[in-house]
């Protein structure tokens, strides 16, 4: 009997990406920057890509394609190789198996998936919605479950666990869809009395928004209206919060083997050409930080053991970026975390690492690791 010589079959990564939230077009740099880092040697790689409309596309391995061209956006429709077909995963966890269903054809079996990584942004990806089909469908994924994705995308409920583990948030105030809808005057007061407690300018934001999408930073009453309806454009929920006095400071944590740590630190200095670190800011003119954060060790260490007490608060796993204010007292101030951030290569959590002495091929293999050796379900 001759011996068998076949060498094992390559652990299958599907890279999903995309997405219907308003930070689609930043899902699929993301997927650039990740499938150029996937080691073709050790992974089988799937892209799979979700277009505005919600319907999953078999797409192109070309990651050179998914970069900004100019001021233009990349789509996941211009990235599409399948037709009008959709791409489907199991919902059996006995069956791994994905396919390919094209009109007038035969479903096509695309082969198993062995783990996804959801480098989506946003609502219906980055708040649990993915993650909970993942789990029914028994297929491990790379980053926070249903709950930490669902909280760390509610920036209400992010702040609330936050404050219930003793962490220190800035002041805010949520207006929910009803409050607006039903009785827009009382609503609006309620904006009023929160300002005159805390002042002007205020940030009014989409609750679960992220990438700086929908932000309005309204320097007084003239302009809450507006900046209320650009927010609600996002998301019929919105929050309002109070200037943080402070130097806005970043940390990324990552999961090791034995437990979460976190990395270096990034200051994000004050941008010159906008009023604040948003949109056009981080991604059309490339405003970058400063990695190493230069605030001293003692306030390095301190701003680490908080991203990883806000990891932990929120029950995350795999990764995640933690924002705080540094005040002019000295303290920290916990402004959001991201449970899936950017990986673009301007992106703060992958050179926060770099700079940690993680590279980002790394990065990507230690989470695509902790995925594989990860199961679904309550842990």
């Amino acid at each position: 009997m001759s011996e068998n010589t076949q060498s094992p079959r390559k652990p299958r990564v599907a890279v999903v990406f995309g997405g219907r939230s308003s930070e689609h077009a930043i899902s699929v740099l993301t997927a650039g920057a990740v499938l150029r880092a996937i080691d073709r040697d050790v992974y089988d790689v799937l892209p799979i890509g979700i277009t505005q409309e919600g319907r999953w596309a078999l797409t192109a391995d070309a990651p050179e394609r998914m970069a900004i061209d100019g001021r233009t956006l990349p789509d996941v429709d211009a990235l599409a190789e399948s037709g009008t077909g959709g791409v489907v995963l199991p919902v059996d966890p006995a069956s791994r198996e994905v396919v390919l269903h094209e009109p007038g054809s035969l479903p096509q079996v695309l082969g198993e998936v062995d783990v996804v990584f959801p480098v989506l942004h946003g609502p219906y990806g980055e708040d649990g919605t993915l993650q909970g089909l993942l789990e029914l469908s028994g297929i491990p994924y790379v980053g926070a479950g249903v709950l930490a994705s669902a909280v760390g995308q509610d920036k209400e409920y992010m702040k609330r666990v936050f404050t219930s583990f003793g962490l220190r948030v800035g002041p805010y105030v949520t207006v929910r869809p009803r409050e607006w809808d039903q009785n827009p005057n009382a609503a609006r007061k309620k904006i009023v009395e929160f300002a005159a407690d805390h002042g002007w300018p205020l940030f009014v934001k989409p609750a679960r928004g992220g990438s700086s999408v929908g932000i309005t930073k309204v320097d007084d009453l003239s302009g809450l209206d507006e900046a209320v309806e650009e927010a609600r454009r996002h998301d019929p929920k919105i929050i309002v919060e109070a200037l943080v006095r402070g130097r806005e400071i970043e940390c990324g944590v990552l999961e090791f083997e034995d437990g979460p740590r976190a990395s270096l630190p990034a200051e994000i200095p004050p941008v010159t050409d906008h009023d604040f670190y948003d949109f056009e800011a981080k991604y059309i003119d490339s405003a970058s930080g400063i990695v190493p954060a230069p605030i001293g060790d003692k306030a390095i260490a301190e701003v680490q053991r908080l991203a990883v007490e806000a990891y932990e608060a929120v029950s995350c796993e795999g990764l995640v970026r933690a924002d705080f204010f540094l005040t002019e007292e000295g303290d920290f101030v916990i402004n959001e975390i991201n449970t899936m951030p950017g990986f673009t290569p301007i992106s703060m959590y992958p050179r926060m690492w770099q700079e940690s002495g993680v590279s980002y091929p790394e990065l990507v293999s230690r989470l695509v690791q902790a995925a594989l050796n990860r199961s679904t379900g309550l842990r």
